[in-house]
């Protein structure tokens, strides 16, 4: 719905989508919300709104990065972008797609994703007014600091990304998003799917209960306690956590690896316990984290994440539902989920797409955002229905 802010406030340009390989299905229903936002509104039929292209029936445009055959590759607008508000949509998880470097397959890693945006960035060649990525993964996110002699992969390509003339970045549950101050002079923003988790939950799991008798949310680590200490507040719930013991002596896969999960907390005895995290990779730390809690008693674990990559396959996932350890995996589709992902018993999908055709809609029309920003009262209409 459009809202009196935005009836009375001038887009900053004529609204265009330009959808990355990867993320063509997931940029047409953030486009469908768009279409529906603009067509639904007064200002559709207006005569006295004076900008052309306001309502479409579609604000994507049509954009490619082909390959030469030795795995070089361009970026192509074939539409117009001049004085446009240019949305770049990417999706640098997305490891399904293959091109060809002298006759053999390989398939797109995050380097070559952001590649092929910059190579887009390049080609809109100053003449949009202005350029929005839309990065719900952000690229070299997890490399955000600096331990010893290591690289700020993060930091680096924000910077690159700015000389580049991109004024907002906006991107979703950013592993720290103390990252941002790479770039203190350019817009950045970090979305939560706080209340899309707890509409999945509910709307896939039966007999949920949100009260302190029945239900705990736990932290698997350190680094998420600020999302679980949300989730805690808000939904009036207690809150334990695990830290991780590793051995630093040795390092496998680039990090040192985990010996043990230590518990803080409540007695999570006969409780729904709600595990809150950015990301589950290979699934190995979360799926102790699961095995843990049911030893100690839990009753159904249910884990949320905004994105879900299961690197090391889904077959660990089909033993420990098998087992009881796991209830519930809900991720968004804010990233590239294997398809097999979506049938399974255990998965639930928490859907991003109307809320980011609202956070474009809003940034389009150069007003606040704060009021989408913060899920809260809609948290407490979803716990109202739920109580009722």
């Amino acid at each position: 719905m459009i809202t009196d802010i935005q009836k009375d406030s001038m887009p900053v340009g004529p609204l265009k989508i330009a959808a990355l390989d990867g993320c063509q299905a997931f940029a047409s229903e953030v486009n469908r919300y768009l279409v529906d936002f603009r067509h639904n509104t007064p200002l559709h039929n207006s005569k006295d709104f004076p900008l052309v292209g306001y309502c479409e029936d579609s604000y994507l445009i049509s954009c490619a990065c082909p390959r030469f055959g030795t795995g070089e590759g361009k970026g192509i607008i074939n539409d117009s972008v001049r004085g446009a508000d240019l949305y770049i949509l990417v999706d640098v998880l997305n490891c399904s797609i293959e091109y060809k470097v002298c006759g053999e397959t390989n398939y797109m890693s995050p380097d070559n994703h952001y590649a092929n945006l910059k190579r887009i960035i390049s080609a809109a060649d100053g003449k949009a007014k202005r350029i929005t990525v839309v990065m719900p993964f952000l690229y070299g996110g997890r490399q955000h600091r600096r331990t010893k002699r290591e690289s700020l992969d993060c930091a680096v390509a924000l910077e690159e990304l700015a000389r580049m003339g991109v004024s907002n970045i906006i991107t979703f549950d950013a592993h720290d998003p103390r990252v941002q101050n790479a770039i203190p002079l350019s817009g950045f923003d970090s979305f939560m799917p706080s209340y899309q988790f707890l509409k999945a939950l509910v709307s896939t799991v039966p007999n949920l209960k949100m009260n302190k008798d029945t239900t705990m949310v736990v932290s698997p680590d350190e680094g998420a306690m600020e999302r679980s200490v949300y989730f805690a507040n808000i939904l009036g719930l207690e809150l334990g956590m695990f830290y991780k013991r590793r051995d630093y002596s040795r390092i496998v896969n680039g990090k040192n690896p985990i010996v043990a999960h230590e518990f803080l907390g409540a007695s999570v005895k006969g409780k729904d316990v709600l595990v809150i995290d950015d990301m589950i990779s290979s699934g190995g730390s979360m799926l102790d984290v699961a095995r843990q809690l049911k030893e100690r008693g839990a009753n159904r674990v249910f884990v949320c994440t905004t994105f879900g990559l299961f690197t090391d396959g889904l077959d660990a996932f089909d033993d420990y539902y098998e087992k009881g350890y796991i209830t519930k995996v809900v991720t968004t589709n804010l990233n590239y989920r294997p398809p097999e992902l979506l049938d399974r018993p255990w998965y639930a999908e928490a859907d991003m797409t109307k809320y980011l055709a609202s956070i474009i809609d809003h940034m389009n029309h150069d007003i606040s955002i704060s009021g989408i920003q913060s899920p809260t009262a809609k948290i407490n209409k979803l716990l109202q229905q739920l109580k009722g």
